[in-house]
């Protein structure tokens, strides 16, 4: 029994590199040797090949160099549309930023040309009635000292006479 592990492991190692496959370099182990280079460059090696097969006489071998020239198209393309299909939705994420900075400059500017005054300013909204306490009524207020001190003015202390020491009061008995 294997472990988990080891198929794992092999399970990795199946997976497609990722990355720009457009340049990648590969190695080729074709038919007649490897062939190294980007994809674009292991088709037209293999197209050449194809060629040479062919002027040659040799149908098998012009068939295999077909198929491999093939495989490599297939994967230039996938990775082209990958690519493409990247581009766009990038595209559209700059065209939604986009639109929403110019939303921003559109607000911003009728702010502006409203004198500077805000749409949703809370000067503007309605202000609740104000009670006048000099009408007597009754605010349902606390009276603090602050608002009482205001209401009533206290009386100016008088000064205090100094008290006389004992030698003193005796002297002003005699």
């Amino acid at each position: 029994m294997r472990s988990s592990k080891s198929r794992s492991r092999s399970k990795q190692s199946r997976n497609r590199p990722t990355g720009n496959i457009v340049n990648r370099v590969f190695d080729s182990s074709g038919p007649e040797g490897k062939v190294r280079g980007t994809p674009q460059q292991i088709i037209d090696k293999y197209n050449q090949l194809a060629r040479d097969a062919q002027l040659a006489g040799d149908r098998v071998a012009t068939e295999n160099f077909q198929q491999h020239a093939e495989h490599y198209l297939r994967m230039l393309s996938e990775a082209q549309r990958e690519q493409e299909a990247r581009r766009e939705q990038q595209e559209q994420q700059n065209r939604e930023r986009q639109a929403e900075r110019d939303r921003e400059r559109a607000a911003r500017q009728e702010r502006e040309s409203n004198g500077g005054k805000m749409v949703n300013d809370p000067a503007a909204a309605p202000q609740p009635e104000v009670i006048d306490p000099s009408e007597g009524g009754d605010s349902g207020l606390v009276e603090t000292p602050e608002s009482a001190g205001e209401a009533k003015k206290p009386k100016p202390r008088s000064r205090r006479k100094p008290k006389k020491s004992e030698d003193e009061g005796t002297e002003a008995a005699e």
